[in-house]
């Protein structure tokens, strides 16, 4: 089943309502995300299985100056949902009214009334409501008083301890894309409009599908070899740069400059979705610009080989 988006306002299928629905932010929907999903499948494996979460992510709203700290937006993180079979995605909303809300509305209005919940599943740090009013306790009493169903999952760890958004995060910024991964249980991806650059890549037989960083996350700026999933769905790889490109530009701004292997085409305006899969080198200027082409022939091989096993 595709996976079915259901905005704050739109009114909620009649086949979503009775949903198993699994509460938290599923920033980046890593493993210990994937386990609060299987948590509420088996608690009621005959019911709707849904995630609600939240629009901005709370952080983003409350310190809206803070650099971006997203690993998933909304379109990534429906996507790794779906490979989990959740059916229904409710992203609520984060805004200064509903901010005010006491806890117990946002259950009986959201949980109980807008979606007739029949079981409820989140972590045991799980906090919600005007000033985070309510915790657990407060959720099992609610629900019970509902008639709804509750399960409190167990954070998921590794031998380094719980796995976190937080440490996933940590681990991109330090230039570790390939533990990043296997915290994720799947690359990390940035899923954003591909934009129109400088077009100098090109000049030197290495055009690049240009995409803003937005508000996802800033890694460890530097080159990667990736994988890219073009919007038929298919997927080569290639080498990318994320970072201010200082050789050729003064800009304060970074973004992501994906060089494909073996595509020639035009994605100007279309939705692609890049995975970092290995770090190669941190980002440096070179003295010329010829001197930088040597060195991106250098990058696309070291890519090729990594990701491949083969340098041609």
């Amino acid at each position: 089943m595709t996976i079915q988006i259901i905005e704050t306002d739109a009114p909620v299928p009649q086949e979503a309502r009775g949903a198993t629905v699994a509460l938290g932010n599923f920033d980046g929907v890593h493993l210990g995300h994937a386990a609060v999903v299987r948590t509420a499948h088996a608690a009621r494996p005959g019911a709707p299985l849904a995630v609600l979460t939240f629009e901005p992510h709370p952080r983003e709203y409350f310190r809206p100056d803070d650099p971006p700290f997203r690993l998933t937006l909304l379109a990534e993180k429906a996507a790794a949902l779906e490979e989990l079979h959740v059916g229904w995605l409710f992203p609520l909303r984060f805004d200064y009214k509903f901010s005010q809300q006491p806890a117990e509305h946002f259950v009986r209005a959201m949980l109980h009334e807008r979606l007739g919940a029949s079981h409820l599943v989140c972590g045991a740090d799980f906090a919600f409501g005007h000033r985070r009013g309510g915790d657990v306790p407060f959720l099992a009493a609610q629900a019970e008083a509902l008639g709804i169903g509750l399960s409190i999952a167990p954070a998921l760890s590794d031998s380094t301890g719980p796995i976190s958004s937080t440490r996933i995060r940590r681990l991109l910024q330090d230039g570790y894309p390939e533990r990043a991964n296997a915290l994720l249980g799947r690359p990390w991806t940035i899923r954003a409009t591909v934009a129109h650059g400088d077009k100098r890549g090109r000049t030197i037989g290495f055009p690049t599908a240009n995409l803003p960083l937005g508000r996802h996350l800033e890694p460890a700026r530097g080159v990667y070899a990736v994988t890219v999933r073009l919007p038929d769905g298919a997927a080569h790889n290639g080498v990318a740069n994320i970072g201010l490109r200082p050789t050729v530009s003064d800009s304060l701004e970074s973004r992501l400059e994906a060089h494909i292997f073996d595509f020639a085409g035009d994605l100007y305006d279309q939705e692609i979705a890049v995975s970092l899969q290995h770090f190669i080198r941190g980002e440096q200027k070179f003295p010329s610009f010829e001197v930088l082409r040597r060195q991106i022939e250098t990058d696309a091989a070291v890519a090729r080989q990594l990701l491949t096993g083969s340098p041609s």
